[in-house]
């Protein structure tokens, strides 16, 4: 039995996060290399929501209307979720015609972007954050293949150019983990969904976003639940910032996973395989076994401590773990702000899978976080 329960806590974990993109990266020469025509002059609304983003606003609203790409008609909305500093005042005095600046009261970051969709009128939406920053080329790249009638969706690049000291190198090495995934399964044309960050989607496809999801993955899926296909552009580069501190990786974690696992709740008819095929087992794959698999942890540690007398290789499994629990842990108490690499990264891996085991049990017991404060999670 504990043997059983040893192998089953290692293989589920090594499938989500190495066998399932290895196994899409084998069967990438299986299909075809996809092209895009060239796509007429775009009408484009690009949503920004923000919470007290004075900071960045201004910064933000001239990386998107600096760009080299022409559109038949841009406009740039700002829904600013119930700011209480200067951010509204900030955006307003961009003095373009192009932007347009709703004062909403606090509804959530769901609720700032319906409402901010309901004024847009362009034919493609373009979503992004307020603290990041696009290259002078992200919105054409962004939007050219929606030259495809088949694209419903398309996903930009996060660049973490600078990880500080702390666990935003941990950050920095997941964007390019996650970049090998999407390039995989683009190929393969069963790209999950996009990040929100940068990601864009036909108008007609927008459904309202119920509350408590991650906004990003429910915007994305439009697209698949409309039988359209998402496409990642690693070319659209978006450069933004890491997480150094563990407190705040912990709560984003929380946080993600359980809207997380609420929108794959309410987007669950995507999960079928008779209906999406290969889609929803990347789905699956990607996106529910990832966020169960760290609960398999615990358990894994208890079978092998049952099995260490049975073959020097338990005894071997069990030293790497407690190595690694050790390095992780050294990581997050190591004094002085120049911590050696790797256990920067080995506390970012258990800070990162605390937390989805917590936003788990969260997510079981009917917890939600039905506001956003982003300056909590930099």
């Amino acid at each position: 039995m504990a043997e059983t329960l040893f192998w089953l806590c290692v293989l589920l974990p090594v499938y989500a996060w190495v066998g399932y993109p290895l196994l899409l990266t084998l069967a990438a020469p299986l299909f075809p290399r996809r092209t895009y025509g060239s796509l007429p002059a775009q009408r484009v609304s690009v949503v920004i929501a923000a919470h007290n983003e004075q900071r960045h606003i201004q910064a933000k609203l001239a990386s998107v209307l600096n760009q080299d790409y022409r559109a038949a008609e841009l406009q740039v909305v700002v829904a600013s979720d119930g700011s209480s500093d200067r951010t509204v005042d900030l955006a307003r005095a961009s003095d373009d015609s192009r932007v347009q600046v709703l004062d909403l009261p606090r509804l959530g970051k769901a609720g700032a972007l319906n409402a901010a969709v309901a004024q847009c009128h362009g034919d493609i939406l373009v979503f992004t954050d307020a603290d990041n920053q696009w290259s002078d080329t992200t919105l054409g790249l962004l939007l050219a293949p929606f030259a495809d009638p088949e694209v419903g969706a398309a996903a930009g690049h996060m660049v973490i150019p600078t990880p500080g000291d702390g666990l935003s190198l941990g950050d920095s090495l997941y964007r390019h983990y996650e970049a090998w995934v999407r390039q995989v399964e683009n190929r393969t044309g069963c790209m999950v969904s996009a990040d929100g960050a940068l990601l864009a989607l036909r108008r007609p496809l927008y459904q309202a976003i119920p509350p408590q999801v991650n906004d990003d993955f429910y915007i994305s899926t439009c697209a698949p639940a409309a039988g359209k296909r998402i496409v990642y552009v690693p070319q659209a580069v978006v450069l933004d910032q890491g997480v150094d501190e563990a407190d705040k990786q912990f709560r984003r974690r929380q946080r993600v996973t359980v809207g997380g696992l609420q929108s794959l709740a309410a987007r669950r008819a995507l999960l079928d395989p008779r209906r999406h095929g290969l889609y929803a087992i990347a789905l699956i794959s990607h996106k529910l076994i990832r966020r169960l698999a760290p609960v398999l942890l615990l358990p894994l540690l208890l079978a092998n401590l049952c099995l260490i007398g049975q073959s020097p290789f338990y005894q071997l499994t069990l030293a790497a773990q407690a190595l690694g629990y050790g390095a992780a842990v050294l990581g997050l108490l190591y004094p002085g702000p120049r911590r050696p690499r790797v256990l920067r990264l080995a506390a970012f891996v258990l800070v990162t899978l605390a937390g989805m085991c917590v936003g788990l049990w969260q997510f079981l017991r009917g917890h939600s976080y039905p506001q956003w404060n982003p300056d909590q999670n930099r």
